[in-house]
């Protein structure tokens, strides 16, 4: 049955024409965020010392601020650039996007203006004030980098996505380093360090995209830019929206941390968040980018339902353990690394692990939507997303009880990405019975390896328990070398 599978693997996510097999594609996305996600990892008991939680909560208000306006930034139209059959459309997509993100930056310095009092007392957050006025600059940078990001994504140049991180990384972590040992340990520093970084990322990958594809921009002309914003009229009219309200809802535990509680609250989940969760969203993402190139593909070829339920099964694969593990551990595992003082940190992780799990595996599905041109499905689901998140947190609050808000929130989010994620998997005829028959022994060694930490009760344990599980998977999987060599 498995070597079945594994050459149906090899035949549906190798497909015609392309010189860069699906796997091979993942690993180069991967390596670069890796190594962003390895450094700030290392980094992060260097920084935990040289900045108190306040300072981590500051900078993850204003990164909250800016992400939700961001995301909207180029009115989604960026996720348009990969749907397009020739690259001249393409083009014109993507020049349409980098206007958008122009624009919208502009835009953000009035509403900063107008609405920059009432958002600092409503988010106690009057520190924040005076770092405001790098807002514009983020939201710009995060729509640019969007729409590079996708249509280097659709060039298939997977490789200088990694280097454009690697050099954002080291900028952004150094930059932190050296504000925290010059005694300029504030909210200030990591958020200017963090601005920086992404600006050097966009550059790193804009240059790049130019040196390669200078000539087909040749092509982008205004009225194909204006036939664009006609013909994908979908993306602002449904997935905008819905890109907003996911996102709002993602960054909720940071505002009602900040109005029920306090910056250090928000600063415990900021670097739970960080350092737990980012690193294996950041994989998902590295997915969901090849994915939605392969995907946008298949759909024409009539391969779509089968390299989702493939896909489907390896992002539960290498989720499982490490975030049934999170759970269990991740107060003793934040003690270890940053000392007791974030021990609470530590309690928010294990808090969330649940969440982070259904996060990691629906998300990639979600391009589907996409593809399938059904946003309007999509923003459904975010509208009822918000509403119950946001009562959750709401109910926490009022209650006076921070880890009480964030498990609501945690349940609340998985059950809803479950039945998102189902709703997926029927729309496609995906076989739920395949998928637990593919995946029972990982879930087997997780519960037996489990059984062991909790038995023993030494962390290193946890770290020998998830070596052997990625070995497992690496060897038996579709990792193996055979099917990426393909």
């Amino acid at each position: 049955m498995r070597k079945l599978l594994n050459n149906r693997i090899g035949r549906i996510l190798d497909f015609k024409g392309s010189g860069n097999p699906f796997v091979s594609d993942i690993l180069k996305f991967v390596g670069g965020t890796a190594f962003s996600q390895a450094l700030a990892i290392l980094a992060s008991p260097v920084l935990t010392r040289l900045y108190c939680p306040e300072a981590f909560g500051l900078a993850a208000l204003f990164a909250s601020i800016t992400g939700i306006i961001g995301v909207v930034a180029c009115l989604r139209y960026d996720q348009s650039i990969m749907l397009p059959k020739e690259d001249e459309e393409a083009a014109n997509l993507l020049g349409l996007s980098l206007l958008l993100a122009v624009l919208t930056g502009l835009i953000t310095i009035f509403v900063i203006w107008l609405a920059k009092a009432p958002l600092l007392k409503l988010f106690n957050a009057t520190a924040l004030g005076k770092y405001l006025w790098l807002a514009p600059l983020a939201v710009f940078l995060i729509g640019s980098f969007a729409s590079l990001n996708c249509w280097n994504s659709r060039r298939k140049r997977f490789g200088r996505l990694s280097i454009s991180r690697v050099n954002g990384s080291i900028c952004s972590v150094g930059a932190q380093i050296v504000a925290g040992l010059t005694e300029y340990s504030t909210g200030g520093s990591l958020i200017g360090g963090a601005i920086f970084g992404s600006a050097v990322s966009s550059f790193v990958l804009g240059w790049q995209i130019w040196i390669d594809d200078h000539k087909i921009f040749k092509n982008i002309k205004f009225q194909k830019i204006k036939s664009g914003l006609l013909r994908y009229k979908r993306f602002p009219k449904y997935d905008t929206l819905s890109a907003l309200l996911n996102s709002i809802s993602l960054q909720l535990p940071v505002f009602f941390l900040n109005i029920f509680f306090s910056p250090v609250s928000a600063g415990y989940y900021a670097i739970s968040n960080c350092l737990v969760f980012m690193p294996v969203i950041f994989i998902s993402t590295a997915i969901c980018q090849v994915f939605f190139q392969r995907s946008s593909r298949a759909k024409y070829e009539g391969n779509l339902s089968s390299i989702s339920e493939i896909i489907l099964i390896k992002l539960i694969e290498i989720g499982l353990y490490p975030f049934l593990l999170l759970s269990f551990i991740g107060k003793e595992l934040f003690i270890f690394a940053f000392g007791l003082p974030w021990a609470e940190a530590g309690i928010y992780a294990e808090i969330l692990s649940l969440f982070g799990f259904f996060v990691f595996v629906t998300s990639p599905m979600c391009v589907l939507l996409i593809v399938l041109e059904k946003q309007n499905i999509l923003l459904d689901f975010n509208i009822f997303f918000i509403s119950i998140r946001f009562i959750s947190l709401y109910t926490g609050g009022l209650l006076g009880n921070a880890r009480l808000s964030l498990m609501l929130f945690s349940i609340s989010g998985a059950v809803i990405n479950l039945i998102l994620l189902l709703y997926i998997l029927n729309m496609l005829k995906i076989s739920l019975q395949i998928i637990f028959k593919e995946l029972m022994p990982y879930l087997i060694y997780s519960i037996l390896a489990l059984s062991i930490l909790l038995y023993c009760k030494l962390i290193i344990i946890g770290f020998i328990t998830i070596i052997i599980y990625y070995i497992l998977l690496f060897y038996i999987n579709i990792y193996s070398k055979d099917i990426i060599l393909k």
